[in-house]
């Protein structure tokens, strides 16, 4: 292999002067040297293609054994410096103290085609922060993680990417539904790819010590490589700096929303300073839309990381990291204005977002209270989102509101039955208002179809096909894995030969292990 291997996140911050990888509160430090751990016998289960060519990868490499020993943790790069980051954060709304990867190890970084790439092996063993955890990862969660971060990608929400995916040979101990029942499951590894791995509790750990110094090494090594517009080293830059990443932090929430995705563990150790999505957890798409869903187990009792409340969320960690820039800023004011802004903005996006969503393009002033609506009628009955949205481009201007106005959009309901007495007349109120607000448009049926068709997927990860492919690889069986990967890079096109993926969760599904919610640790 032949990479342009161009480190800065370990050669221009300060490293962990102790060397042992043992469990430690690691001070005055950004990262820890930590090599990964060797595996039994590992196998290269699937690559992608597309990415590698953006790393400067060929082919030949991708099945080359330097490649599988690699990405699997069982040979370092010569001249390289694997490392794990010091980070804290918030969980829960608690702080944690010192988090840090506990099962991330940091490969190197890839200078190619003027575009930074940093490269981490997920599940690669033990560092400093793995607490009284082993640092690995199994087949299970690492599917999850490839193919979602991968869809995530194709569906134009910001996001890590994934390279590789790879079995170490290895047996790890797990307790899914941490109901004291442990099992051995396969151990795997993903090779993550992001322009950075920087979160949110990489700057709230400094603070929080009281270090100063460090705090505004790492602010000013972020600004330096990732936000170049910025001239670094002032409050004004700082200030600018802020701003920019509570701005994207927004708009990837918006896509979240849009696309009906709900991350489940939005902790500020998990929060991108980049506004990409990370951490790949107990995350789930909405079968049924429901403001109230979670998919962490963890959470079924408070929902604090349901779908609705995403947008809050996303708003308090933001003040936890404007608490920790605090020190270099000074301005109480001036940050508490970024987060003003931020709550209008939000109101702003949100609506223009869903707009587009159902076709509007034109400005109308009660479309805020139509767009409203149409999200309580939404949860009258189990209403299935992505169906729903994708087949609303059926309606048209002059559709009318007989008896058979629901058809277009009645795969959608889980309960078809349902859909009568209050809960019909409510949708023929609805309907009826709509399509008068659609003469209001000045674009054809044709056209204000394939603009929606471009914000509206037809096929995202459910869950229970995440499941599926899941249960086939643990029994070697990789060919479900590739097809939900080619699926998922043409998310908005029509695909007449996966038709059977565009159908609601079905009833088996319900409440299988996986399927629906799960843990932390999945």
């Amino acid at each position: 292999m032949n990479l342009n291997i161009k480190d800065t996140f370990n050669t221009e911050l300060p490293a962990d002067p102790v060397r042992e990888n043992t469990r430690r509160q690691v001070m005055q430090a950004c990262y820890s040297y930590v090599k990964p751990k060797s595996t039994a016998n590992p196998s290269l289960i699937h690559a992608s293609n597309e990415l590698a060519e953006d790393l400067g990868l060929t082919q030949d490499d991708l099945r080359s054994e330097e490649f599988i020993s690699i990405f699997s943790g069982n040979s370092v790069v010569p001249g390289t410096n694997p490392y794990a980051m010091c980070y804290g954060g918030h969980q829960f709304g608690n702080w944690a103290g010192q988090l840090g990867d506990g099962r991330a190890i940091n490969l190197f970084e890839v200078n190619h085609n003027n575009k930074q790439w940093a490269l981490q092996l997920k599940g690669a063993g033990e560092t400093p922060y793995s607490r009284t955890a082993d640092g690995l990862a199994v087949l299970r969660s690492s599917i999850r993680e490839y193919l979602c971060s991968e869809a995530m990608y194709h569906l134009g929400v910001p996001t890590t990417r994934a390279l590789s995916l790879a079995l170490t040979g290895d047996q790890v101990l797990r307790d899914v539904l941490y109901n004291g029942n442990p099992e051995y499951e396969k151990g795997a590894v993903v090779c993550r790819v992001a322009p950075s791995f920087i979160r949110f509790g990489n700057f709230e750990i400094l603070a929080a010590r009281q270090d100063k110094k460090t705090l505004r090494t790492l602010t000013d090594y972020t600004i330096r490589h990732f936000f170049p517009n910025i001239k670094e080293g002032s409050k004004e830059a700082y200030l600018q700096f802020f701003r920019e990443v509570t701005n994207n932090t927004l708009d990837m929430i918006i896509h979240w929303q849009r696309v009906g995705f709900v991350h489940g563990v939005m902790n500020t150790d998990n929060m991108s300073i980049l506004g990409l999505t990370i951490d790949y957890g107990p995350y789930g798409w909405l079968e049924g839309y429901e403001d109230g869903w979670t998919p962490n187990t963890t959470d079924r009792q408070y929902k604090r990381y349901r779908y609705g409340n995403q947008i809050n969320i996303g708003l308090w960690n933001l003040y936890q990291l404007a608490n920790a820039l605090f020190p270099l800023i000074e301005d109480a004011k001036a940050l508490e204005g970024i987060l003003t802004e931020y709550r209008n903005n939000y109101s702003t996006k949100y609506l223009s977002m869903m707009k587009s969503k159902i076709g509007l393009f034109n400005y109308d002033e009660n479309d805020a209270e139509l767009l409203g609506r149409l999200e309580d009628n939404l949860q009258l009955t189990e209403t299935d989102m992505t169906i729903f949205f994708r087949n609303l481009n059926r309606i048209t201007k002059d559709s009318s509101t007989n008896e058979d106005f629901l058809n277009p959009v009645m795969d959608a309901f889980y309960v078809k039955e349902e859909v009568k007495g209050d809960i019909l007349k409510k949708w023929k109120l609805w309907f009826t208002e709509y399509v008068d607000r659609l003469q209001k448009e000045n674009i054809s049926d044709r056209q204000r179809a394939e603009k929606m068709n471009e914000v509206n997927p037809k096929y995202v990860l459910r869950n229970y096909m995440a499941q599926l492919a899941i249960d086939a690889a643990d029994k070697g069986d990789y060919s479900l894995l590739d097809e939900f990967f080619q699926l998922l890079k043409n998310p908005y096109q029509e695909q007449k030969q996966a038709e059977k993926w565009f159908v609601k969760r079905p009833e088996w599904a319900r409440h299988k292990v996986g399927c629906s919610m799960l843990s932390c640790s999945s």
